[in-house]
């Protein structure tokens, strides 16, 4: 136990050490990534509660008939959309789930990719301040060892900030492929949705009278 602690207090030593020659450029690097990750991680936690891989689809297909079988959110989103009795009322049901379901993912992702493609980006302006740093030191000093000792610093503030930045963003790009997939996945299940909703309205409106499907017909156009 006590080498554990001892280990950890080793770590986080270097760690305090590493983040302070690496400069300003470290503080808004840690604040992309916080940003990032939390973004990701809220959107992970989005899709999991839609409940679309929890539930088969024989199961949702029966929910389409047994309206008291619903539960969870698939049955919740059943009961939005599922019970509608035009083409057009169905229509708009999908649209609004869309807009209300679909677009905070597509926003949220956007956000993560402008982080991950900051993050580089101020590892590189950490590393021009770094270089700027040392010519500094180099056209200044005297030559001594305290020229030398800004000329260090200098450089390690430019290779840790570019160091950091690669850091942050190249988890950052696996962490979104991943989600971007799920979300996908999620995309297309609403689509199949839909169709299958299509269909069993149009099975509805075929096994009724003559009379009443003339009428529903009548109500699509």
């Amino acid at each position: 136990m006590n080498g554990l602690l001892d280990q950890f207090e080793h770590a986080w030593t270097a760690a305090l050490r590493i983040w302070s020659a690496g400069g300003w450029c470290m503080l808004p690097i840690a604040i992309t990534g916080l940003c990032m990750f939390a973004l990701g991680t809220h959107v992970w936690l989005r899709l999991r509660e839609t409940g679309h891989r929890s539930v088969s689809e024989a199961t949702w297909r029966r929910w389409l008939e047994d309206r008291r079988a619903r539960t969870g959110p698939i049955g919740e989103l059943l009961d939005q959309v599922a019970d509608q009795r035009s083409l057009p009322g169905l229509t708009q049901a999908f649209l609004e789930v869309r807009t209300n379901r679909l677009a905070p993912f597509v926003r949220d992702l956007r956000v993560m990719k402008v982080c991950i493609g900051a993050a580089p980006l101020l590892g590189l302006l950490g590393t021009v301040t770094g270089m700027l740093a040392t010519f500094n030191a180099l056209a200044t000093g005297s030559g001594g060892d305290q020229t030398m000792a800004m000329v260090s610093r200098g450089i390690s503030e430019a290779l840790i900030t570019t160091e950091t930045g690669l850091v942050v963003a190249l988890p950052g790009v696996f962490f979104q492929y991943q989600l971007g997939r799920a979300f996908e996945r999620y995309r297309i299940f609403l689509a199949h949705l839909e169709t299958v909703c299509t269909q069993n309205l149009l099975k509805r409106r075929s096994r009724q009278p003559h009379g009443v499907g003339r009428n529903l017909a009548a109500s699509t156009r």
